[in-house]
């Protein structure tokens, strides 16, 4: 049996001195994606930031986008360390009825795989939505204590469970 090794198609740069940008309507949510539900019969969610870009953007440049616009809006410091962005494309099938497809995640602090990942090279269809799932990292809660009463009116702590 012969295997024939086909070579992905070299994606050439975009000229942007010529060449128009794309709007992209990005979606950010903390914690999680939005839910499917959110963008049904016309329905966006509310927190839409609206890019324009080219094809050969990258998620780290979408990434550093949001970091800045998103932080100066909700007064939340997007550039700790463990800031993660998880990035989804939104697009409707032919009832109409909106799917989510994961196409990478990048980190603020350090950089990965997916961070070279281009608008193209995800199959970015003009019309279909980005959305964000921001995830910030939690406080250090290692020296959090909580009072806790023991018998005989002694008060003692303990750390939290969680």
């Amino acid at each position: 049996m012969t295997s024939v090794a086909t070579a992905a198609p070299a994606i050439s740069p975009v000229d942007r001195e010529k060449t128009c940008p794309l709007l992209l309507r990005v979606f950010v949510n903390e914690g999680q994606h939005n839910l499917p539900d959110a963008y049904h019969r016309g329905r966006v969610p509310s927190s839409e930031l609206q890019i324009y870009t080219w094809k050969d953007a990258t998620l780290k440049e979408l990434t550093n986008l949001i970091k800045d616009v998103y932080t100066t809006a909700n007064a939340k410091d997007l550039s700790l360390a463990g800031t993660m962005f998880n990035f989804a494309l939104a697009f409707p099938d032919k009832r109409g009825l909106f799917h989510f497809k994961e196409v990478g995640t990048t980190s603020v602090a350090h950089s990965g795989p997916d961070d070279k990942l281009t608008l193209s090279s995800c199959r970015l269809a003009i019309g279909d939505y980005m959305d964000v799932a921001v995830r910030v990292p939690a406080e250090d809660r290692r020296d959090r204590r909580v009072p806790m009463r023991r018998s005989g009116g002694e008060r003692g702590y303990r750390a939290r469970p969680y």
